[in-house]
């Protein structure tokens, strides 16, 4: 029904616009005059707020029109943080839209270069105890081609889901963060971004040395995040479900001012399902997760999450699936009171092996439920790369799972259940989609019984910020030398052989 609706009020505000003289154009590049980069994010309330941003090719108005189907409603709301601003050779504009209704599907247009206008949709948060949404990771394309490989996957996942709430992108929309590549991610994704509300989160490849690309790429609510210099935190709450947005580009992995933010947030909230949005993920098979900032993780934000009560972490970083059991003090709960972590898999074409040489130092195989890795070929363990786990064991060789992976997360009351999929690559001639599910769990809670038990302000100041880097600055060093370290060392036989023998590291 959703996306039959979105159709039709595409079709009826481009003959809206045509009418009233103004030419129109889908939300990709319409030489060089459009609107591009756009983007509609969560930003305050889901109810009622929405975050625009886009850019153009030259200076013209910021200007944004919000229909409720065929009447133009903008003049009933209110636009703020009316932002425009030039950067890196283009012009960046950025509104928050308020006063919206709950539970509506709305259309807007937003006017580009020499008149041209781009349309998009999204619907309204209407309070009740169900939410909706798809996980994705690591597009990390540099070409056209491969971001149109992640623009697949995330349209099978739409096309799975089309009454999806919300995106979350968990990072990593290119790999170098240069306007070339943020213009190929747009040409492949601006289309279904302009039909869906988007939760995006930071990854190194968007924050660590290309200062302020994520925050000019979205508009977010920064109110309280730590900092924005290379990623933003913030939080939201949708449906039953109050959602955390971690940077784990902040001093490196995570500060002691962010990790004391997540802490306050999550006993903010009384809503019954507490999800953390991240990048690095703390529970990995894959290379990053031989290096102490991703591991680091495990030993500091795993605490946060359990003390909160936290279910469910998504993370991306690593470019394979996996998922761990219910974990509690980094050992498993057989009753499932722990938190469960999701490595969500790659949308792109870049994915990694099985690092069997972490296997006894950083991580043991019973703690994981579920592992795919989405390439051809045997991994480090001698077996087909297409594996998961099963009895505790890595077997089950299926062509199907090569390719691009998404989640849809559904919550409905007590009950949370999370499917992911694998849309195979298409081989030479290939043209009929081959989705297959590779993992699917749920979880089930009783309802209303969640409290907040703080109320204060939960802002860092720029000066508390800068206090506070050199002791999280040394908590890290101290994990590194005393913890990690050793660990390196002793596996580093291991890895050496690896190295020599199958050149993987």
């Amino acid at each position: 029904m959703k996306k039959a609706f979105r159709r039709v009020l595409s079709v009826l505000l481009a003959a809206a616009l045509l009418c009233g003289g103004m030419m129109t154009a889908d939300a990709s590049y319409v030489d060089d005059s459009g609107a591009f980069r756009l983007s509609c994010t969560v930003n305050g309330d889901t109810a009622t707020e929405r975050g625009f941003c886009w850019y153009t090719k030259t200076d013209v108005p910021t200007a944004i029109r919000i229909f409720d189907g065929r009447a133009d409603v903008t003049d009933s709301l209110t636009l703020a943080d009316v932002t425009a601003q030039p950067w890196e050779g283009n012009f960046m504009h950025k509104v928050l839209v308020k006063g919206l209704t709950a539970g509506k599907e709305y259309g807007y247009t937003i006017e580009g270069d020499n008149g041209v206008a781009v349309t998009g949709t999204f619907r309204t948060d209407d309070g009740d105890d169900k939410v909706s949404f798809i996980g994705i990771a690591d597009v990390q394309a540099s070409s056209l081609e491969n971001f149109l490989k992640g623009a697949r996957t995330l349209n099978a996942g739409l096309e799975m889901n089309p009454d999806a709430d919300f995106v979350a992108n968990l990072g990593d929309f290119t790999n170098d963060s240069t306007n070339e590549e943020w213009d190929n991610y747009a040409e492949a994704f601006d289309s279904l971004n302009n039909a869906v509300t988007l939760a995006p989160i930071s990854g190194n490849h968007d924050g660590l040395g290309v200062w302020h690309w994520f925050e000019n790429m979205f508009c977010l609510d920064t109110s309280e995040s730590v900092q924005n210099l290379n990623g933003v935190n913030y939080s939201f709450d949708y449906g039953n479900a109050h959602f955390a947005v971690l940077n784990t580009n902040d001093a490196l992995s995570v500060s002691l001012m962010q990790l004391k933010w997540l802490y306050n947030d999550m006993r903010s909230t009384d809503k019954d399902w507490k999800i953390v949005f991240m990048h690095k993920s703390p529970y990995t098979l894959g290379k990053d997760g031989k290096w102490p900032d991703a591991l680091y993780l495990k030993e500091t934000l795993t605490r946060v999450c359990e003390l909160t009560g936290v279910d469910l972490v998504m993370s991306g970083h690593d470019h394979q699936y996996l998922r761990t059991k219910s974990l509690k003090n980094n050992r498993v709960v057989e009753d499932g009171k722990g938190v469960t972590y999701v490595l969500s898999g790659t949308a792109g074409s870049k994915r990694y092996e099985v690092r069997d040489f972490m296997l006894g130092h950083f991580l043991t195989l019973d703690k994981l439920a579920a592992l795919t890795v989405q390439k051809g070929g045997e991994n480090d363990l001698g077996i087909p790369h297409q594996c998961y786990l099963e009895d505790g064991t890595l077997d089950h060789y299926d062509p199907n799972r090569i390719g691009g992976v998404f989640n849809n997360v559904t919550i409905d009351g007590g009950t949370l259940t999370l499917k992911s999929y694998v849309i195979k690559d298409l081989e030479e001639g290939e043209t009929e989609d081959v989705i297959t599910e590779i993992d699917s769990f749920t979880l089930t809670k009783e309802t209303g019984k969640n409290k907040a038990t703080y109320s204060g302000e939960n802002k860092t100041s720029a000066f508390e910020y800068a206090l506070g880097l050199l002791p999280s600055g040394l908590c890290l060093a101290i994990y590194t030398f005393g913890n990690w370290f050793p660990r390196f060392l002793c596996m580093l036989p291991k890895l050496i052989v690896t190295v020599v023998t199958k050149d993987i590291f």
